[in-house]
């Protein structure tokens, strides 16, 4: 979530440097609501996290819709964390800006990506301060993980996880680069890493 002077809040560790038992932690249930139909459920569902601490829901819409299904799905449910996931795209960029100013007077977090969600995959790799388009996403990751990258990959958490504190180091520099943070313009950028921490304080395994 934003906080008041229109940044992001850092996160504490990443995946393995988390010191934390998870049975000293206190039971949070997560709602995650993806802009993408399988990639990012997929990523999300692959942490080992017992089932029932996460609901997580790909739907396809846009950045307010992603928002107002969110908004309905905390309704009917007690949880502790709710995030919507979605990228810049090309969508209009007064929309994406409503998406979080809604998401923001509703308490709810976003993990964001300027401009698709796979900037999170590649940062696990190498740190990107110049703007990437969508397009080259696919062959760069092909290159990287040394086979044809699929965008719905049921693997790809575990094919990434060991890197992934670099990734989350990344992240947080490439944030850094951008002093007063305008997600609709911050191109490359990323707060998934924020999500990634919170669920890392879970892990079962």
């Amino acid at each position: 979530m934003q906080n008041k002077e229109g940044g992001f809040p850092s996160g504490k560790r990443g995946y393995l440097e988390r010191k934390i038992a998870v049975r000293d932690l206190k039971f949070e249930r997560f709602l995650i609501v993806c802009e993408g139909e399988k990639t990012e459920p997929n990523y999300f569902k692959s942490f080992p996290i017992p089932e029932e601490w996460l609901d997580i829901y790909g739907i396809g819409d846009n950045t307010l819709g992603i928002v107002r299904k969110a908004l309905l799905l905390k309704k009917e449910g007690n949880y502790d964390q709710v995030w919507c996931v979605f990228d810049r795209d090309s969508f209009p960029a007064q929309k994406f800006n409503r998406a979080i100013e809604l998401a923001g007077k509703n308490n709810i977090n976003i993990a964001y990506s300027n401009e698709g969600f796979e900037i999170w995959y590649l940062l696990h790799f190498n740190f990107y301060d110049t703007a990437i388009p969508r397009r080259e996403y696919k062959r760069m990751l092909s290159q990287l993980l040394d086979h044809r990258y699929q965008k719905n990959s049921e693997t790809i958490y575990e094919e990434l996880k060991n890197r992934q504190a670099d990734a989350i180091r990344n992240a947080k520099k490439l944030l850094a680069q951008y002093p007063s943070p305008h997600p609709v313009r911050d191109n490359p950028s990323t707060t998934v890493h924020l999500l990634v921490e919170q669920l890392n304080r879970f892990i079962t395994q």
